[in-house]
């Protein structure tokens, strides 16, 4: 295999994954191993626990290390952060709805039905949206469930002004999250 254009800087190597069948290969093969949280939630903590367990070390690791990828939006009030996370909210629908596209503007409502709802809300069932002192609160709990060793944050909106303002805000709090996590991945879905 030839890492282009990283060949011969020693770029790690992660497994990234969705299920319990990745957790446990990366584990077995003592590889860090990141979670796909941000579209697959539910599978996650069994997964890091599988993860964990099935560790072996080698050249690469010692002990196991995990990144969660999760959805988070920040900010400057709780009823901001949930109007801006329509945007990816929508986003999932259309993908239910079998329309992919663009990302769709915040929306005051959403015209779905009770079985599309409960689809969307199984897919930010890891989600963080809110004012500064809900994320904080939120996150930690967060932190404290997974145990994870890095974020890989994800933040979907419609105007690239307010990803900006959030990963802002998020970066700002850093200092109030329990042992201040490395939040410096970010995902574009």
């Amino acid at each position: 295999m030839h890492a282009y254009p990283g060949e011969g800087t020693n770029v790690p190597i992660w497994l990234l994954g969705s299920s319990d069948f990745s957790a446990r290969l990366a584990g077995k093969l003592g590889l860090p191993f990141a979670f796909a949280a941000h579209f697959q939630p539910g599978p996650l903590l069994p997964a890091l626990q599988i993860y964990r367990a099935s560790f072996r070390p080698s050249q690469v690791l010692d002990r196991p290390y995990a990144m969660v990828g999760v959805p988070i939006l920040v900010a400057d009030s709780d009823e901001q952060a949930q109007f801006l996370a329509t945007t990816p909210i929508q986003m999932f629908l259309n993908l239910i709805r079998g329309v992919p596209g663009p990302l769709p503007p915040p929306t005051r409502s959403l015209d779905w039905t009770e079985e599309e709802r409960e689809m969307v809300t199984a897919k930010f069932g890891a989600a963080i949206f809110g004012g500064p002192e809900h994320v904080v609160a939120r996150l930690n709990t967060f932190l404290e469930e997974t145990q994870a060793d890095e974020l890989m944050v994800v933040a979907n909106t419609y105007k690239f002004e307010d990803r900006l303002r959030s990963y802002e805000l998020l970066s700002n709090l850093a200092k109030q999250v329990r042992e201040e996590p490395q939040i410096v991945k970010t995902v574009e879905v």
